[in-house]
């Protein structure tokens, strides 16, 4: 017999089927034995019967989290959680959970273990169902991340990993061994995006890892994560680069409302809202008066804090009823040596963050595309030009104005779902402590 899944179920009252799956939970009563059974698309009640002496006697003695392969027939019953449930008829062992779990999977009405224990356990943290919810999610997020640039002729690459050089600061990077030479692991693509802007591409995406050596053991930070990069072409200013965004963002939260809004909003609590075009707009200057006016200390000159990140995104909800906000205008000091500055004030970068519900999500920028001005710059931050030739090559031989951005998608589910700390929402975390599983 066919392999019936869960959720098709609905469709076979008053059938037979063969369902294969995890025993979720069991509960005995008297000569009748409740199943809760799990495949990736639900869950559905099966009911044992002690006449059934087989399937009776091995369910009674088997552990949850256990693989079987079950066939019955599906009845309706009002009482059960989606009104029907599996008579079981025979139940086949497909491979037994022989040991006491170290982390609970089914967790009703209690709180969930702690965070660094479910992490050590993470491959049974994950057979939680609102578990999988999120990595359905992140794969509605990166479809439509890609068919938004596919549709609009952006090309996508996969630069390499491995580098001889920095792409931004050079205390964050992991040295590794190459043959009799150092190599480094790559923080962006950064600088191998900007050269298919000197091949003529015009406009592409990726979607790699990046590795960054923080030390940091905040809720957002993490060693080894997903990017999204995009890099573009003929661009008059980063204003063009906000504009492409708006509506990347928007074609995302769209995409997600339409297939799990509804799941979201049942098993995280949280309403998918389709942000408005055009987002508000705050050079740093501005929001760092509007901060002052609120009473709120400026801890970081030039550059936002995560208090004052949040606390803007408040003003903003407030005044605009938005969940985001483009940050813009950045000082020289604060950004890397490929930002170009602004014309009217040398001070300032034209380079932006995107700020949703209190945290970045996003760093863009208008790049820098001339050789001798590309020079001066990086004299200017300190570094010495020889690492960078190779760099500065790319732009010898004629390179149109051009910009990108790099959304983080850990950091835009984190807030999405309503998560405190992007392990959550990260398959397996690499951070300062975490190497396993």
């Amino acid at each position: 017999m066919e392999r019936t899944i869960i959720k098709s179920l609905k469709s076979k009252i008053n059938q037979k089927v063969l369902v294969k799956c995890w025993l979720h939970a069991k509960r005995e009563q008297g000569a009748i034995i409740f199943l809760i059974l799990r495949d990736i698309t639900g869950t559905v009640q099966a009911v044992v019967t002690r006449d059934n002496v087989d399937a009776f006697n091995i369910v009674e003695k088997l552990n949850i989290e256990s693989v079987v392969e079950i066939s019955g027939n599906v009845e309706e019953q009002k009482q059960a959680p989606n009104g029907y449930e599996i008579q079981v008829k025979t139940i086949n062992v497909l491979s037994e959970n022989q040991k006491v779990l170290p982390i609970p999977v089914y967790v009703k009405g209690e709180s969930d273990t702690e965070r660094d224990l479910r992490m050590d356990w993470r491959w049974l943290d994950l057979r939680k169902p609102e578990k999988a919810l999120i990595f359905k999610v992140w794969t509605t997020m990166e479809h439509a991340f890609r068919t938004h640039l596919v549709t609009n002729d952006f090309i996508e690459i996969h630069s390499p990993k491995l580098t001889v050089m920095a792409t931004e600061s050079g205390a964050e990077l992991f040295e590794v061994k190459y043959f009799d030479k150092k190599a480094y692991l790559a923080q962006s693509p950064q600088l191998y995006k900007q050269m298919a802007m000197a091949s003529g591409f015009e406009k592409v995406f990726e979607v790699g890892p990046v590795f960054r050596a923080n030390p940091s053991f905040t809720s957002r930070h993490d060693t080894e994560f997903t990017m999204y990069d995009i890099e573009m072409s003929f661009i008059e200013s980063h204003e063009d680069l906000h504009k492409e965004e708006e509506k990347l963002m928007v074609h995302i939260f769209t995409e997600i409302k339409n297939k799990w809004g509804e799941e979201i909003k049942k098993v995280f609590g949280q309403e998918i809202t389709i942000p408005t075009i055009p987002f508000p707009r705050l050079t740093v200057k501005e929001a760092k008066s509007i901060l002052k006016d609120k009473g709120i200390e400026n801890k970081r000159e030039g550059d936002m804090s995560p208090e004052e990140e949040r606390a803007i995104s408040e003003y903003i909800k407030e005044t605009y009823n938005h969940d985001f906000v483009f940050l813009h205008q950045y000082p020289v000091s604060t950004r890397p040596f490929y930002s170009m500055k602004l014309e009217n004030d040398t001070t300032v970068t034209k380079t932006f963050d995107l700020i949703y519900r209190g945290l970045e999500i996003t760093s863009g920028a208008q790049r820098e595309h001339r050789p001798d001005i590309l020079e001066s710059q990086i004299k200017e931050k300190g570094l010495p030009l020889e690492p960078f030739q190779p760099y500065i090559n790319f732009f010898r031989y004629g390179c149109p104005p051009h910009g990108g951005f790099a959304p983080g998608p850990t950091r835009i589910l984190m807030k999405m779902l309503g998560f405190d700390n992007v392990r959550e929402v990260t398959y397996l975390y690499r951070g300062v402590n975490r190497l396993t599983p």
